[in-house]
């Protein structure tokens, strides 16, 4: 896939979010969102509340987990010690170094949070912070290189993960999107044994996580194929995998919310290439609520691009929507 294609494509499914657009008013969506500025960092890819409800928490573009104190954000915690140099708000090529926190899961019964960070792997912290503690940095003797999003099974003690790409790193995502890369995998990790497996493999640009309420499948985004898998942990369908969802855009991470239903944030690259807005006219972000089961229930836009020109996850808590962006200086935050 060329550059000129993936723009064709992105003009073409652009205009199949608007077609299946469900909400009343473009303008009372996502322009009506109200924002969190970061203050000296940058990329708030995914979100998560501990398990007495306070944050939100977000991992930036520095390396640090950030988390919300009511008035302005904390350091929380850190997933590499060397951080000597890591100041800058958005330096990749340095993230390899000072870690680049993504998917980020709290574990219910213990406090603990786990994080997948892009070069460093899956972690884990303690409900105070600090630096955190490597689990999961290699596979069959070959480092992770692409650590993207996480879910936690709290009754099985189980995490299911995502490792986007055995070839390119987060700081090489457009070449791994242009080259058609599909070394993508959804892998599971084991608590009490530390075992690892792979679920699924030859995913293109496998990304966001998310379990169903029933935990009997756990669903994987497939940012290239503009799709989501369901993969079947329970049943009669045990080990076997089907498509959950086609999405008419570029799906990024993936949440439930308390009722079993799926937010997907729709990523809109027009601020990941650095092309102009003439470029790509009518290219924006948006918000896609799913059933249980892949039905389309709501979809929120920015479509002029006013508040939020990208989204990389939504997550529901306390009547609000929480918004994140890989590129982006802040949060939104949306009142349903």
């Amino acid at each position: 896939m060329n550059a000129s294609t993936l723009l064709l494509i992105i003009s073409a499914t652009t205009a199949l979010i608007v077609s299946v657009n469900l909400a009343v008013d473009p303008q009372n969506g996502l322009p009506k969102s109200e924002v969190m500025q970061l203050k000296g960092a940058v990329g708030p890819e995914s979100i998560a509340f501990d398990r007495n409800g306070e944050g939100p928490y977000t991992g930036v573009g520095d390396g640090r987990i950030l988390k919300w104190q009511g008035s302005y954000w904390d350091d929380f915690a850190v997933t590499s010690s060397q951080r000597k140099n890591c100041t800058r708000p958005f330096a990749p090529e340095t993230e390899h170094v000072c870690g680049r926190p993504l998917g980020l899961q709290f574990d219910k019964k213990t406090g603990d949070l786990y994080i997948a960070d892009a070069y460093l792997g899956l972690q884990v912290v303690g409900p105070k912070g600090g630096l955190a503690t490597p689990l999961v940095q290699k596979f069959q003797g070959k480092p992770l290189i692409f650590t993207n999003d996480i879910d936690i099974d709290d009754h099985d003690d189980v995490i299911y993960f995502t490792d986007t790409s055995t070839k390119y790193q987060r700081r090489q995502y457009f070449t791994s999107l242009l080259s058609g890369d599909s070394t993508g995998r959804l892998m599971k990790y084991t608590k009490s044994t530390k075992e690892v497996t792979v679920l699924l493999g030859g995913l293109a640009f496998a990304n966001g996580v998310a379990l169903s309420k029933d935990h009997s499948f756990v669903l994987v985004v497939e940012t290239s194929n503009s799709r989501i898998l369901r993969y079947w942990l329970k049943g009669p369908y045990k080990g076997k995998h089907d498509t959950f969802a086609e999405l008419p855009g570029f799906p990024d991470n993936i949440s439930i919310n308390s009722k079993g239903e799926f937010w997907v944030a729709l990523q809109s690259f027009a601020q990941l290439l650095s092309i102009s807005d003439s470029d790509l006219l009518g290219v924006h972000a948006a918000a896609m609520k799913l059933s249980e089961d892949g039905r389309v229930l709501e979809v929120l836009e920015d479509v002029e691009g006013k508040t939020l020109r990208s989204i990389s996850e939504v997550h529901e808590k306390n009547g609000k929507l929480w918004i994140g962006s890989v590129v982006m200086p802040f949060l939104g935050v949306y009142r349903l």
